[in-house]
C-alpha cells in the first residue's frame, strides 16, 4: 500500500474539511436536473388545462428542455473547463433557480416554452460542472469511487423519485410547485459551494470557440428532434430535414475539433479503448432503459389504474437498487474486475428487461417490484464504474469535457430510447382491431395513444368503452413485450461489447507519485 503522506497535494484534498458536505449540495443539484426531466409529465394535464397549448407546443414544452441540455453539455463541459467549474456552477444554480420561478408563473404556452429551453441552458451547466468537481474535490481514488457512486446514485435516482414528488406536490399544490422547489435547493447549493468548493480549471485551455459551439448545438437538437418526431408521427420532411442537418453539423464538429490546436472536445480521448468503451456502455444502457421506464409509468397508471404518486412510488425499488450498487461498486470494480462489473450490471438489466416479455394485465407487484429492483442495481453498478474510468481515462485538465460526454451520452440514449422503443410499442398498438360500433373519431383517437383510448372512451356508453379500453390496454402491453425484447437484447450485446472494450481496465487504486 502506497501511503498518501508522501503527497503533499494528496493529504491535503483527503484532510479538507467539508469535502463530504460540498458532495451532498452537487448531488442535490444533480437529483433536482434529472427530477425536472421526468416531473412535468405528470403535471402536463393541468398546465394544459391553464395555459391551453396546442398539440405541437404541448410537444414543445416537454420536449425542448432535454433538446437544450443535449445540445449544451459538450459546451458548458469545456467552457467549465475553461473559465472554472465552480463559477460556471454557481452562475447556473443562480440560472436555473430564477428560471424556475418564471416556468411556474408561466402565463402563455410560448412563454413557457421559453421559460422551459432557458432552464435547459441552465441544467447543462450544472451536470458536467458537478461530475468534474468531484475529481478535483476527492484526490484520493477509493474516495472517489465512492463519492461518484453517491453521484450516479442520484442522478438514477432523480428519475424515479420525480414522479412521486411530482405526484405529492400535484396533489397538494397547483402545477407550479413542482418548479418552485428547486429554488431552496439552489440558494444551499450557492451559498455552500462559495465556501466549500474548490475552484479548478484547466491552466491553459485556448479560446472557446464559438462556431463549435453552434455546431455542437445544432447537430445534438437536429439528431435528438428527428428521433423523436420519427418516433411519434413516423417519417416525415421535418424529421430527416433535422436529421440531415443534424448529422452534417455534428460530422463538421467532428473534423473542427480535430483540426484546432484547442479543441471544444477533444476528440482523441476517443482513442482510449476504456474510455470510448464506458461511452458506449453507458449510452446503450440508457437507451434499452429510458424507454421502458417512460412506457412502464403508462402500464401501472393507464393499464393497472395506479394514481400518479402510487406509480411512482411503485418504481422506487429501481432507485433502492441504483443508490445501493452505487455505494459499492468502487469496491466491487477493484475486488474483481471493471469489464466484469459493468458487464454483469448490464446483463443484470437486459435479463430484467427479459422478464417484461411475461408481463400482462395482471401482473402482480412484487414481480414487478423485484424487475425494478434488478434493473436499479445492474444500472447502478455500470453507470458508477463507467463514470470513474471516463474520468480517470482523462487529463484533470479536461474532466468537464469528458463529463459532458458522459451526460450527453445519457441524453441521446434517452432520446433514442424512446424513439426507437417507442416506435415499436406505437407500432403493435396502432394496430389494434376495435369493437364494432365506436364511431370514427373515436376510433381515431384510441389508436393515437392509450391515454387518447382511455379519454376517449369516457364519451361512450359503458358497454362500447370497456371493450375498447380492454382492446387497447391488451394492445399497449403486447407493444411494451416487443419493446422490452429489443431492449434486453441491446443491454445483452452491450454487455458483451462492454467486456472486449474495457479488457483490463482498472479503477485508480494508489497515488501516483511524479
Amino acid at each position: 500500500m502506497i501511503s498518501t503522506e508522501k503527497n503533499p497535494d494528496t493529504t491535503d484534498a483527503v484532510r479538507r474539511p467539508g469535502r463530504w458536505i460540498a458532495l451532498a449540495v452537487l448531488v442535490l443539484a444533480v437529483l433536482l436536473v434529472a427530477v425536472d426531466a421526468t416531473v412535468l409529465g405528470l403535471a402536463t394535464p393541468f398546465l394544459s388545462e391553464d395555459l391551453e397549448p396546442t398539440g405541437t407546443q404541448l410537444l414543445w414544452i416537454g420536449d425542448v428542455y432535454s433538446f437544450v441540455i443535449a445540445g449544451l453539455l459538450v459546451s458548458m463541459g469545456s467552457l467549465g473547463d475553461r473559465i472554472g467549474r465552480k463559477k460556471l456552477l454557481l452562475v447556473g444554480a443562480v440560472a436555473f433557480g430564477a428560471v424556475s420561478v418564471l416556468n411556474a408563473y408561466a402565463t402563455t404556452p410560448e412563454m413557457m416554452i421559453v421559460a422551459r429551453a432557458l432552464l435547459g441552458v441552465a441544467g447543462a451547466t450544472l451536470m458536467p460542472s458537478t461530475l468534474a468537481l468531484i475529481r478535483n474535490l476527492f484526490h484520493d481514488p477509493r474516495e472517489r469511487s465512492l463519492a461518484i457512486g453517491i453521484w450516479g446514485a442520484m442522478a438514477s435516482a432523480g428519475a424515479a423519485v420525480g414522479p412521486v414528488v411530482g405526484g405529492f406536490l400535484l396533489e397538494h399544490f397547483w402545477w407550479g410547485s413542482v418548479f418552485l422547489i428547486n429554488l431552496p435547493v439552489m440558494a444551499v447549493l450557492v451559498v455552500v459551494g462559495i465556501k466549500l468548493i474548490p475552484e479548478s480549471k484547466n491552466p491553459a485551455p485556448g479560446p472557446w470557440d464559438m462556431l463549435s459551439v453552434g455546431l455542437s448545438l445544432v447537430g445534438m437538437i437536429g439528431v435528438v428532434y428527428a428521433i423523436k418526431e420519427t418516433a411519434s408521427h413516423g417519417v416525415s420532411w421535418d424529421s430527416a430535414a433535422a436529421a440531415v442537418v443534424g448529422v452534417a453539423a455534428l460530422t463538421w464538429f467532428v473534423r473542427r475539433q480535430l483540426r484546432l490546436p484547442a479543441p471544444l472536445l477533444d476528440m482523441r480521448l476517443f482513442h482510449h479503448r476504456g474510455f470510448s468503451g464506458a461511452v458506449l456502455a453507458d449510452l446503450l444502457t440508457i437507451l434499452g432503459l429510458s424507454g421502458l421506464v417512460f412506457f412502464l409509468s403508462q402500464f401501472l397508471q393507464l393499464v393497472q389504474g395506479r394514481g400518479p404518486l402510487e406509480a411512482g412510488l411503485a418504481e422506487l425499488p429501481a432507485a433502492i437498487g441504483a443508490v445501493t450498487a452505487g455505494l459499492l461498486a468502487g469496491f466491487a470494480a477493484r475486488r474483481f474486475s471493471v469489464r466484469s462489473v459493468v458487464s454483469g450490471g448490464l446483463a443484470a438489466v437486459g435479463l430484467a428487461l427479459g422478464s417484461v416479455t411475461l408481463l400482462d394485465q395482471h401482473t402482480g407487484y412484487p414481480l414487478l417490484g423485484a424487475m425494478l429492483l434488478v434493473v436499479g442495481v445492474g444500472a447502478g453498478f455500470a453507470f458508477t464504474v463507467t463514470a470513474d474510468v471516463i474520468l480517470s481515462s482523462v487529463p484533470k485538465e479536461q474532466a468537464g469535457s469528458a463529463s459532458a460526454v458522459s451526460e450527453t451520452a445519457y441524453e441521446l440514449g434517452a432520446a433514442l430510447g424512446i424513439a426507437l422503443l417507442g416506435s415499436i410499442v406505437t407500432g403493435v398498438y396502432r394496430g389494434f382491431p376495435t369493437p364494432a360500433g365506436i364511431p370514427a373519431d373515436v376510433e381515431a383517437a384510441a389508436h393515437e395513444s392509450l391515454g387518447g383510448a382511455v379519454e376517449s372512451a369516457t364519451a361512450l356508453p359503458a358497454a362500447q368503452a370497456g371493450p375498447l379500453v380492454s382492446a387497447a390496454q391488451e394492445a399497449f402491453v403486447d407493444g411494451l413485450r416487443s419493446a422490452a425484447g429489443v431492449g434486453a437484447a441491446v443491454l445483452l450485446a452491450a454487455a458483451i461489447a462492454a467486456w472486449f472494450l474495457l479488457r483490463g481496465q482498472k479503477l485508480e487504486d494508489g497515488i501516483e507519485h511524479p
